[in-house]
């Protein structure tokens, strides 16, 4: 096994941490981990190493970027132990998550082109004593028929946090301001798009933390980059792998 690389030349842990930039405890550390081969001791006990070795770091190394540090261990220790298919499940695993993330995106883009201005309704622009106290905003009624949905609908999507609407002073009934009518709307169309509560939260959360959706146009980009940079990080790091499985037949 690993005979083409398994030569004569030897490698103390110092040689493979200065090739990549590591101190020696980490390189020893992560052959305890399983992620190198188990190294030969010298009559002194002291760690050699060979180009096999040098070649299962530069995978780890380069799986990290795709697969995260805890996977990459798993991987690497799968492959070292002799269970590939192992190893290749949990490739397909972060490949399967990363196409998740990706339908994920597509999800909340989809949402917000949905999100068409809404005209206000009767009941929603009346004023007087049907019209909440201070400023602006709707009642859970009104806005529950702009919506198409039930007001136990919105009562549910407030327990989970989709929605924080107020209580107005004068009649305790809650009142929703643009800023809930927004995450309300968009609650919805993810709701429809087949998302579970507990996934759209942090979404909705994400767009309070950019200050709306204007702003979240710039996190949906980053978003998009780093989604692509870690699919090829992913093809980078398959390559190293095979790489590093043929050298070990």
């Amino acid at each position: 096994m690993g005979r083409n690389l398994q030569s004569s030349e030897r490698l103390r842990p110092i040689d493979l941490a200065r090739g990549h930039g590591l101190s020696t405890q980490a390189v020893r550390n992560y052959e305890e981990a399983g992620i190198l081969p188990p190294a030969e001791r010298t009559p002194h006990g002291y760690r050699t190493y060979t180009p096999l070795h040098a070649r299962a770091l530069r995978t780890f190394l380069a799986l990290v970027p795709g697969h995260g540090h805890q996977s990459s261990t798993a991987i690497m220790r799968a492959v070292n132990e002799g269970v590939v298919d192992e190893a290749l499940r949990l490739i397909d695993e972060s490949h399967a998550q990363l196409l998740e993330d990706r339908r994920t995106l597509q999800a909340v883009e989809s949402a917000l082109r949905d999100l068409e201005p809404l005209a206000p309704s009767g009941p929603d622009a009346v004023s007087g004593g049907d019209a909440p106290s201070g400023p602006g905003g709707t009642f859970i009624g009104p806005l529950a028929e702009r919506l198409g949905i039930r007001s136990a609908t919105l009562r549910k999507w407030e327990n989970a946090g989709l929605v924080r609407p107020r209580r107005d002073g004068r009649t305790g009934y809650r009142v929703y301001d643009e800023a809930d009518v927004r995450d309300a709307r968009l609650a919805h169309q993810l709701r429809r798009g087949g998302y579970l509560l507990e996934q759209i939260a942090p979404l909705i959360a994400q767009v309070r933390t950019a200050g709306g959706l204007e702003p979240l146009e710039a996190a949906l980009r980053d978003w998009h980059g780093r989604l692509s940079a870690r699919g090829r990080a992913m093809l980078a790091g398959s390559a190293e792998l095979d790489a590093y499985l043929r050298a070990r037949e």
